[in-house]
C-alpha cells in the first residue's frame, strides 16, 4: 500500500517518497509529521485530490480550521473510489479546541467524521473525539520517524555534546510552558541552546532570563541543520503539556539523545522519565535512556513498524 496524504489547498508542494525517507535534503520537506505517514509507505503528499495517482487507493485527508476544502476534497476522493481516513493537521489539544470553537466548524466536523471511512489520530487523546463526532473507526498511530534508516542518524559522540537544548519556542501558548522550561534549564548552570523565531520581542524575553550560558540561534534553519545543532547538546528538555504528536521528541530520536519533560505522543512512546541534572553529569544514565528509547522507537515509531500498522488500519476500513 502506498498512502496518499492530502492537505487540500495547503502550502506544502506535492512530494513523492519512492525511496521511503530518502536522504536528508535541506530543500525538501523532511519525512516527519504527516509527510512521514506517506514516506514510510513510499507514497506521496498532495495539495490537490486530482493529482493523486489512481493506484494510490488509500488517502489520509488532513483537516484544518476551514473545513470546506476538506469536505469538497472528500467528495472528489469518494467519486474516485478512494478509501479515506481523516486527521486534524494541527492536533495538539489547544489547537483542536481553537479549530472547533464555533457552531459551523462543529457541524462540518461531525459531517466529515460520519462520512469518512475512518479517522487516524496522531495522538491518543483525539481518538475519543473522533468517535464521539461519528467516526466509524478511529485509531491512534504515532507519526513515524526514520530511526531504522541509517541516513537519518544524526548522532554525535557523547564527548562532543554539551548542555541543554530547549525544544519549545512559543512564548504565547500557555500549555507549551516555554518560559518555565528556560528558567529550569538555566538554573542548572549548564549551557542552554534555544531558537528564537520571534525577532526583537523574543530576544528581549530571552535577555530577561539573565542566563550567562544561553546560546540563541536566530530564525529557522533547514531541518538537517537544525538536527545538527540539536545533536551538539547533551539533553533535550521541554515542559510542553499540549498533548501534541511530539516532533521535538522525534527529532531527539534522530539525534540519538534523551528528551525529557514533554507529554507528546512520541515522548511517551519512546522515552522513560529522566532527571535533567542527572542526565547532564551521569554518562551511564544518559546511555541507558538513549538505548532504551532507540529500542522502543524501532518497535513502534520506525518506518517499517508504522507502515505495517497503516496497512492494517486501511485494510480494516475496506472491510468496514
Amino acid at each position: 500500500m502506498q498512502l496518499a496524504v492530502l492537505n487540500p489547498g495547503g502550502n506544502d508542494p506535492e512530494q513523492h517518497f519512492p525511496d521511503g525517507a530518502g536522504a536528508p535534503d535541506a530543500c525538501a520537506h523532511p519525512p516527519v509529521n504527516y509527510h512521514a505517514y506517506a514516506a514510510c509507505t513510499q507514497g506521496g503528499f498532495f495539495d490537490d485530490a486530482r493529482a493523486i495517482p489512481q493506484e494510490m487507493r488509500a488517502v489520509l485527508l488532513l483537516l484544518r480550521k476551514d473545513l470546506k476544502p476538506s469536505l469538497a476534497a472528500f467528495k472528489a476522493l469518494r467519486a474516485q473510489g478512494k478509501v479515506v481516513a481523516i486527521s486534524w493537521k494541527e492536533s495538539g489539544q489547544h489547537q483542536v479546541a481553537l479549530q472547533l470553537n464555533d457552531s459551523a466548524s462543529l457541524t462540518a466536523f461531525r459531517e466529515i467524521c460520519s462520512l469518512a471511512d475512518g479517522a487516524l489520530s496522531s495522538t491518543p487523546e483525539l481518538v475519543p473525539l473522533y468517535r464521539a463526532a461519528g467516526a466509524k473507526v478511529a485509531e491512534f498511530i504515532p507519526t513515524p520517524y526514520p530511526v531504522d534508516d541509517p541516513r537519518w542518524d544524526f548522532s554525535r559522540p557523547l564527548a562532543e555534546r554539551d548542555g541543554i537544548f530547549v525544544g519549545t519556542r512559543e512564548w504565547d501558548v500557555p500549555s507549551r510552558n516555554h518560559a518555565a522550561a528556560l528558567l529550569r534549564a538555566c538554573a542548572t548552570g549548564a549551557a542552554v541552546t534555544v531558537f528564537n523565531t520571534d525577532g526583537r520581542g523574543g530576544r528581549k524575553k530571552l535577555e530577561a532570563l539573565d542566563c550567562p550560558r544561553l546560546r540563541v540561534i536566530e530564525g529557522r534553519l533547514p531541518y538537517p541543520d537544525y538536527l545538527r545543532e540539536m545533536a551538539k547538546c547533551r539533553v533535550v528538555f521541554q515542559l510542553d503539556a499540549s498533548a501534541v504528536p511530539g516532533q521535538v521528541a522525534g527529532d531527539a530520536l534522530l539525534c540519538r539523545m534523551p528528551c525529557i519533560g514533554g507529554n507528546g505522543a512520541v515522548d511517551r512512546a519512546a522515552f522513560a522519565e529522566g532527571d535533567l541534572e542527572s542526565l547532564l553529569r551521569d554518562d551511564a544514565a544518559w546511555s541507558e535512556i538513549v538505548n532504551v528509547s532507540q529500542t522502543r522507537a524501532l518497535s513502534c515509531l520506525g518506518f517499517a513498524a508504522c507502515a505495517g500498522r497503516l496497512r492494517s488500519f486501511f485494510d480494516r476500513l475496506v472491510v468496514a
